[in-house]
Formats: C-alpha cells, sequence, structure tokens
C-alpha cells in the first residue's frame, strides 16, 4: 500500500479506498465527470497508485460538488465526496499550485462568513470572494438584479449560538 493512500485512508476514515472494484458507477453518476480532467474513478486509481502530486495538483478535486450521487451509487459504500474534502485539504495544506484557485477564494469566503456569522450573509461573503479573486465586476449587473427583486438581502438572520459556531472552528483548526 503507497504511503498516500494510506494517508488518505485515515484522514477519510471508514472504508478504505481500496474497496473500490472500479465499476464506475461513480464517475457514471457525476453530474460533473464531463468536465473534470480525471474522473472519480481515475482519482481512485491514481491514490491506490501513489500518484499524490498528480492528485494534489489536479482540476478535478476543486470541481467536485460533494453533491454524494457518488456515494449513494457506490456498492462499497467509498465515500468519494469526504475524499474529496480531504485531498481539497491536504491540496492547501500541501501549499503548492491549486488549479482552481476562484473555487479555493469561494470556499474561503464561505466559511470567513459562516465563522464570523454562524450562517451565510450573502452580500459580506460575495464581497469577500470577489476581492479575493480579483473578479470585481463581473456578475455586479446579476447581484443587482437579484436585490432589486428581494432575492437577496443585505442582512442575514441572527444565528441563536453563535458561540457554539465559533467552537466548530476552534476545534476543527489545526492548531501550529
Amino acid at each position: 500500500m503507497s504511503d498516500f493512500l494510506q494517508e488518505v485512508n485515515e484522514k477519510i476514515g471508514g472504508v478504505p479506498i481500496q474497496r473500490c472494484y472500479h465499476c464506475r458507477k461513480c464517475t457514471a453518476g457525476c453530474p460533473l465527470a464531463s468536465v473534470m480532467e480525471y474522473n472519480p474513478n481515475k482519482i481512485i486509481k491514481m491514490i491506490q497508485m501513489g500518484m499524490k502530486d498528480e492528485v494534489l495538483y489536479s482540476a478535478t478535486i476543486w470541481l467536485c460538488a460533494s453533491c454524494e450521487t457518488c456515494v449513494t451509487r457506490c456498492p462499497n459504500e467509498v465515500n468519494i465526496a469526504r475524499m474529496m474534502d480531504v485531498l481539497r485539504q491536504m491540496a492547501i495544506e500541501n501549499g503548492g499550485a491549486i488549479r482552481e484557485k476562484n473555487v479555493l477564494s469561494f470556499h474561503k469566503a464561505f466559511l470567513a462568513s459562516i465563522k464570523m456569522n454562524g450562517r451565510i450573509n450573502e452580500p459580506m461573503m460575495m464581497v469577500h470572494y470577489k476581492l479575493l479573486s480579483g473578479d470585481l465586476f463581473s456578475d455586479m449587473a446579476m447581484g443587482l438584479g437579484m436585490f432589486m427583486k428581494g432575492k437577496l438581502s443585505i442582512f442575514s438572520p441572527k444565528t441563536v449560538n453563535l458561540a457554539s459556531v465559533k467552537k466548530i472552528f476552534s476545534d476543527t483548526t489545526k492548531q501550529s
């Protein structure tokens, strides 16, 4: 067993990736497989072969929507969506070049909004995302239209227990 496979298995927990016998049901059901560099089945095969750099620097791990269609379809209950989450986190920790930088920027803005408010404050999250991505004006007209139609509010509802949300972030953040 490769060190990479062992590391991924440890971080995922549950069913080990080597239970996959490559029936490709995950890929057949994946709504984003057609735009991925490598399909979900191929990512599993690459992990099994120890191809760490190819996996962690692929665009595929950032394009997964974590819809869990693959998990539902897997006859061996391999949690591919969780595996993709783990791979994204490993790529961030590895500090290398992220192929889909805007997806990472959105991820950071999304989590920052939850950490700050306990839930999503859409306008503040989008401002944060736009600043991180550098794409400031591409969809401003759409955002204004959503606001004018009442689909986007300035203020989000209050979280009853913000301290518990902050504790979750505190408990799950790596201590350096």
